[in-house]
């Protein structure tokens, strides 16, 4: 690839101080760093305490506040009057005895540099605190008499425990987080010490973003290198009056001085300066701001290039001067690749631009850190979309925005203003512009929006009549009396009835004829109407790309095709209820025959989401490419009906789950040891199949007893494909959103967002504690609380004989107690939090068939894993896991979980 053209406007912004009027030749920079007014090296080059020092003496400059002889030092890594916020580390440790406990309440303070400056209130800023045995409360020292901000209290685990705690948990086991909502001049942390747990001597605290930060129980012992955290941000604003009226009715020390210049009032009091819309640089200088327009245009020149690669690039985006609206909607069309790529910053791919939606569609080439990769995030926001970027045009309100005319971006008419907001924070980003209702077109162009002609597009806009094209809508009139609407002529015509009547006064038979012509054609135009719905419906489930993938894929199974809806419907009369085999949260199985004789199940949705669509979609394109006696058999799929459906073999016998769960008369079926084992190998021989055997690794992503069918020789069938991904047999893992189901789901995967092949691991480790002790995934503990399965399983093996953990109907005798054990101890080890400690699938099934008795052949590179420390003795590797009821509501939390596990030996 060619190297990415940077995304580099020059900025025009003022960086005379006043001072420099009177002669003075004020520093610009310092190290790398970039000062402009009212900051300044010296009192003559800043305003009363915006003074700064550059400290040389470190290996790359630091800025500080004050001056050198300061009793206070701030690091700043930030000064500039362009932006109201400047960043400083606030770091702090103390040594606080574990011997204090209960012995009175230790202050520890911190004040910002000066009456200009507190800590943000509205950057999402948060006190950390790291530690063991401690109570934190935060106070607001700046003005509101010691009122309490939040509280929090951490407490630590021994060893075992402390090792186990995932990274980035910060909620009360070793670090624990007060959210600061409110600008902080000054503040006090009053620490005191609890006798839960394990104590120790240090306690750090530390201020920022509540995003920014990453706790690692090592921090606990090394500390926290203050470098290496990101700062604070303090806001800042010109203390000397107390708001915009009282500022500007002093014009001598007015600091708005420059043309073009607005006053705002701060949150924290006192008053800050902006450049006008149209305008920017430093609003605190004489001339200070400039006007922005060099960098784009209302309107784009002619011959702007509207293409790159498969991209087409409308206005008000560009990539020439001329041809942008604003320079945050300039975009680089990289040429090296084949097709050429736009793009955003370096990291980031554009590969579609929606001006009706305002969204961008966006692609990662590596993974940038921040969002939009330190791109100007002011214009951009989340979405609630993956890989979706909406943007704005502006940062103004539609109020503000339309009050300008000059700088008003929807320009066309019949265009409307649409505010844009964070999905995520409902942060107000801008406007956007959208053409009005009845029109399409460019709302950003002069005339850009035209009108809809409705009655030209008769499948969108359905008229069973005269249709009429108005401005901006259509009329619908009903044919006239004795006339009836054409479908295929789109007007209206004579009525067939009245015709016939009148040929039917001289001729009976005539009239019987022409009823007999006018029912045949209503059946032929009836099922016109319902072909032309079941192609609209083929194309909506995306039935062209589900037809070229499976022409296309070698390795798809030349059985899978794609149902006729008449087909289906034939074969189970007309989806009769009688035919209904299971119903689900998300749809019903029907039961049907086809043509051929095959006996069939037909999975039918309830639901028309796009969303699920793609999952059918994606269950489909997986099971076209697998064969397997252990998977269950798609045989193909329709997407003629509102719903699309699945075709796949008819297994009889339900799921693993009725087995085990399932009661007839009052009791549970019986079920050897025998037959579990086996249950559980040609599992364990599925997913592996799946993971190592195919031609593109599959990772189903929800295993449980519900997807385990079972057939009438109670042979095991691994379904429900709809959650599952691809990914290369050389590619280790998939950052996706989590997806699964409480009890099954692997703690690290739901943590980090990582998905590898040991996520299925752990969930199959959960079916094995199912086979083992015929309890539920969620079950009730002696309290009455809800418990994960594979918990009480880890917490058994400790504090109860064997045979209690098992079922019942399994006899553990000395000829399988060691077996048994085996078992048990192979789902431990598949439950382990850390998915490096668990075994691969493969691992697993050899373990399982050498169980079983059954022979396996092993290359010279294969080996069998040692058994579980459980066989040891030790307990030292369990997994503990997020706990939630059977619609997957958590009941408390890890840091419960974690901090309720203090008493496991050490």
């Amino acid at each position: 690839m060619a190297a990415f053209l940077p995304l580099v406007v020059p900025f025009l912004a003022a960086t005379v101080a006043i001072a420099a009027a009177a002669g003075h030749q004020c520093p610009t920079s310092c190290g790398a760093i970039d000062i402009s007014y009212p900051f300044g090296i010296g009192p003559a080059c800043s305003r009363p305490g915006f003074n700064l020092t550059c400290d040389a003496t470190t290996y790359s400059n630091h800025l500080r506040l004050g001056s050198p002889n300061s009793t206070v030092d701030f690091m700043i890594t930030s000064a500039s009057g362009s932006v109201t916020a400047v960043a400083v580390g606030v770091v702090r440790s103390v040594i606080m005895p574990v011997a204090a406990a209960g012995g009175g309440t230790y202050p520890v303070s911190w004040e910002g540099p000066g009456r200009p400056f507190a800590i943000s209130g509205s950057a999402n800023m948060s006190l950390f605190v790291l530690g063991c045995g401690v109570v934190a409360t935060l106070l607001d020292r700046g003005g509101t008499g010691g009122a309490v901000v939040g509280n929090c209290s951490v407490v630590c685990g021994g060893e075992q425990v402390m090792e186990r705690l995932p990274d980035g948990l910060c909620g009360g086991v070793g670090c624990c987080r007060v959210d600061v909502p409110v600008p902080l001049r000054a503040f006090t942390v009053n620490l005191s010490r609890t006798s839960d747990g394990v104590g120790r001597d240090v306690v750090t605290f530390l201020v920022t973003g509540r995003d920014r930060y990453t706790f690692r129980p090592s921090d606990l012992e090394r500390g926290v290198d203050a470098d290496s955290v990101a700062p604070a941000l303090l806001d800042w604003a010109i203390p000397d009056r107390a708001n915009c009226v009282s500022a500007m009715a002093d014009r001598a020390t007015y600091a708005c001085v420059s043309n073009h210049s607005y006053c705002q009032d701060s949150p924290i009091g006192g008053y800050v300066c902006h450049c006008s819309q149209g305008f920017s640089g430093n609003a605190y200088v004489v001339n200070g701001c400039a006007p922005n327009q060099v960098y784009g245009s209302n309107q784009p020149k002619a011959n702007c290039p509207n293409k790159c690669g498969n991209v087409s690039i409308p206005f008000p985006f560009g990539m020439e001067l001329g041809c942008f609206a604003r320079i945050h909607l300039y975009l680089a069309c990289n040429p090296g690749p084949v097709p050429p790529i736009l793009q955003m910053t370096k990291d980031l791919v554009v590969t579609d631009i929606s001006i009706d939606e305002g969204i961008l569609r966006i692609q990662k080439l590596s993974d940038p850190g921040d969002f939009l990769d330190n791109r100007d995030s002011t214009f951009y926001a989340f979405s609630g979309e993956s890989g979706v970027v909406k943007w704005a045009v502006d940062n103004y309100t539609c109020e503000e925005a339309m009050a300008n005319k000059d700088q008003y971006m929807c320009v066309s008419s019949h265009s409307e203003c649409i505010e844009v907001t964070d999905d995520r924070t409902n942060r107000h980003v801008g406007y956007r512009c959208r053409c009005s209702s009845g029109f399409e077109g460019n709302p950003y162009m002069e005339d850009g929006c035209t009108d809809i002609d409705e009655c030209s597009q008769p499948d969108i806009y359905i008229c069973h009549g005269i249709c009429q094209n108005s401005l901006g809508s259509f009329s619908c009139t009903r044919c006239p009396h004795g006339t009836e609407f054409n479908t295929s002529a789109r007007k209206c015509k004579a009525s067939s009835t009245i015709l016939g009547i009148a040929i039917g006064i001289s001729s009976g038979g005539g009239l019987l004829f022409l009823a007999a012509i006018a029912g045949i054609l209503n059946r032929r135009w009836k099922k016109g109407v319902q072909k032309r719905l079941r192609r609209r419906h083929f194309r909506k489930n995306k039935g062209i790309l589900l037809e070229q993938l499976i022409s296309t894929d070698q390795n798809a199974s030349d059985s899978t095709k794609i149902f006729p809806l008449a087909e289906l419907e034939k074969a189970t009369d007309n989806f009769h209820q009688s035919r209904v085999v299971g119903r689900g949260g998300h749809g019903t199985v029907y039961k049907g025959i086809l043509t051929d004789q095959r006996v069939v199940a037909i999975k039918r949705s309830k639901l028309v989401v796009n969303a699920e669509i793609d999952q059918f979609i994606n269950e489909v394109a997986i099971l076209s490419q697998i064969n397997h006696r252990n998977v269950v058999k798609l045989y193909g799929c329709c997407l003629e009906s509102e719903v699309p459906l699945l075709v796949y073999e008819f297994v009889s016998n339900g799921t693993l789950y009725d087995l085990l769960h399932g009661q007839q008369s009052g009791s549970l079926l019986p079920l050897s040891w025998e037959e579990r084992l086996r249950i559980a190998t040609e599992i364990a021989g599925a997913l592996t199949y799946l993971h190592s055997a195919a031609s593109m690794s599959v990772l189903h992503r929800d295993i449980k007893s519900t997807n385990v069918l079972l057939n009438d020789s109670y042979t095991a069938k691994v379904s429900d494909f709809g959650a599952s991904r691809l990914i290369p047999i050389d590619q280790t893992h998939l950052v996706t959103a989590v997806q699964g189901t409480f009890g099954y789901l692997d703690p690290e995967y739901y943590h980090t967002g990582l998905l590898t092949d040991k996520s299925d691991v752990y969930s199959f480790g959960v079916i094995l504690v199912e086979l083992l002790t015929r309890k539920k995934p969620i079950i009730e503990n002696e309290n009455g609380e809800k418990q994960n399965l594979s918990n009480y399983l880890l917490r058994a093996m400790r504090e109860k004989p064997f045979e209690e953990i098992v079922d019942h109907q399994v006899s553990v005798e000395e000829s399988n107690k060691e077996e048994i054990m085996s078992f048990a101890c192979l789902a431990q080890e598949c439950l382990n939090l850390r998915r490096v400690a668990r075994p691969t699938m493969k691992d697993v099934e050899v373990r399982l068939r050498l169980l079983n008795g059954r022979p396996i052949a092993l290359t010279k590179d294969e080996d069998v894993r040692p058994s579980c420390e459980a066989e040891q003795g030790g307990l030292g590797r369990r997994g503990v896991v997020p706990v939630a009821d059977q619609d997957g509501t958590r009941q408390y939390s890890l840091e419960q979980e974690f901090a309720s596990s203090l008493s496991i030996p050490r």
